[in-house]
């Protein structure tokens, strides 16, 4: 047998696998009952020393890991806030891997290259977010936020004298760093990681929805005249609640200061003209960084930040060197990430945009929506039940008596396993926390997911 036959034969391998097991997906349960011990057995032993045949590795792979895969890409996945990979996303993206691109720059592959400068425009026509902006791609909002507070603090340094990328921290003039107390925990990872210490940050208290209070930022502000990055958040983990972004901006307009806005999840619902409105004002803003990987529904791992000041996010971000081809009329990717080589993340958001268009997109969005409306609805029907939050988007969180009982009720359902579902603590109570955002997610299922919520919390409160 020839090599290219063997190659042939091993793509077609890998393809049957994968269908079986995407095939399979729907009825299995949702969480995997694989210890960690398995898992080292299976998957471990010495380094070896005599390899094995191509499809030989391919099937040992498959049969060693599956058991312990979460099927995160079914319709019964509802544990933390992941999409569901969209079909056509994860046929895109295992072509980006037989193509093996490094998506540096245009002369590494042109293709890359433009793909990202019309995914781009793609994207900020669908979020109606300034043609100005500049962007980039990331493996996730973690990492979309570092860029964009890069870009912040190298802009708001620039303003008052000081140049961070040549100088350094050391003996730079403070910044002050304001972000709501309910923000997500990787937006202080990434403010950490710029150099920006917990103690550092101003945490300015929040509503009971998680939303920053309009008053305490005004009171904050004034206690300095320092230059600030403010920091807002689109779609709060927990409710799916919005920053109050006009009434913030009013309060920067004679400021020196940057407004970023983490919209991991909830920068999608500009996408929806009936959304729209719960993010008004948010254009205003300096920076914006979402997923690919959630509501997109881009196969792990998608990230995108969008930066107004298109040069304060390229003199944070560049990579110049001498070997490094330059041509000044077309935009290389990685003058607006932090990795110089990395795979095309362009490709299956394309193939995603294109297939789903603006109105599949806005429809799924609100379909999601819709559903979390439906489930809160079921569920607060029923006494000792409560929905602790205001459903306006995906989310839902869920009260069942006091600490104990709702602790019981999460193991019950996690028991069952039928749907995987995540406990959290809001407000210092334990709730069950939902996500509603796989793409597979239909109403039937939302149905069967209330009707087991209540059926385990009558036989637990009888």
């Amino acid at each position: 047998m020839g090599m290219k036959q063997e190659r042939t034969d091993l793509f077609r391998r890998a393809f049957e696998l994968g269908a079986n097991y995407d095939r399979q997906k729907f009825d299995r349960p949702p969480r995997t009952g694989v210890s960690r011990d398995e898992l080292l057995s299976s998957l471990g032993g010495p380094t070896p020393e005599n390899g094995l045949s191509e499809l030989d590795a391919l099937e040992a792979l498959v049969k060693a890991a599956e058991p312990g895969l979460q099927v995160s890409t079914g319709a019964r996945f509802m544990g933390w806030v992941v999409g569901g990979s969209h079909p056509v996303g994860m046929a895109a993206d295992w072509l980006t891997s037989v193509w093996g691109q490094n998506c540096a720059n245009y002369e590494c592959s042109p293709a890359a290259s433009v793909s990202e400068d019309v995914t781009a425009d793609w994207l900020k026509d669908l979020l109606s977010l300034p043609e100005e902006c500049s962007v980039g791609f990331t493996t996730g909002a973690t990492m979309a936020n570092f860029t964009a507070l890069a870009a912040a603090r190298s802009e708001m340094l620039h303003r008052i004298g000081w140049n961070v990328e040549l100088d350094g921290l050391q003996g730079a003039p403070r910044l002050r760093i304001l972000i709501g107390d309910e923000a997500h925990t990787t937006v202080f990872t990434a403010l950490s990681l710029l150099g920006f210490g917990r103690n550092q940050v101003k945490r300015v208290s929040t509503d009971d929805q998680g939303r920053m209070r309009v008053d305490a930022l005004k009171e904050s502000l004034e206690e300095s005249d320092t230059a600030a990055i403010v920091i807002a958040q689109a779609g709060q983990i927990n409710t799916g609640a919005m920053d109050p972004f006009k009434a913030i901006l009013s309060l920067l307009k004679d400021r020196n200061a940057w407004l970023h806005v983490d919209g991991a999840f909830g920068l999608w619902a500009l996408a929806c003209p009936q959304l729209r409105s719960q993010l008004d004002g948010v254009d205003g803003a300096d920076s914006w960084a979402t997923d690919g990987h959630k509501w997109l529904q881009v196969p792990y791992d998608a990230g995108f930040v969008f930066v107004r000041h298109a040069e304060a996010h390229r003199r944070a971000m560049a990579t110049p060197a001498s070997y490094l081809p330059v041509q000044s009329d077309i935009r290389d990717p990685s003058h607006y990430v932090p990795e110089l080589s990395r795979r095309s993340r362009a490709f299956a958001v394309w193939a995603i945009i294109k297939t789903l268009g603006r109105e599949g997109i806005s429809e799924m969005i609100i379909r999601h929506c819709h559903l979390a409306k439906r489930l809160a609805q079921q569920l607060s029907q029923v006494p000792g039940i409560e929905i602790l939050n205001q459903v306006s988007l995906n989310q839902v969180i869920v009260g069942f008596g006091d600490d104990e009982q709702c602790g019981k009720m999460i193991e019950s359902l996690a028991r069952e396993n039928r749907y995987l579902l995540g406990g959290a603590t809001w407000h210092d109570r334990k709730v069950l926390r939902i996500s509603i955002i796989s793409w597979f997610i239909d109403e039937a299922e939302i149905d069967g997911l209330a009707e087991d919520i209540i059926r385990l919390w009558r036989e637990l409160d009888a």
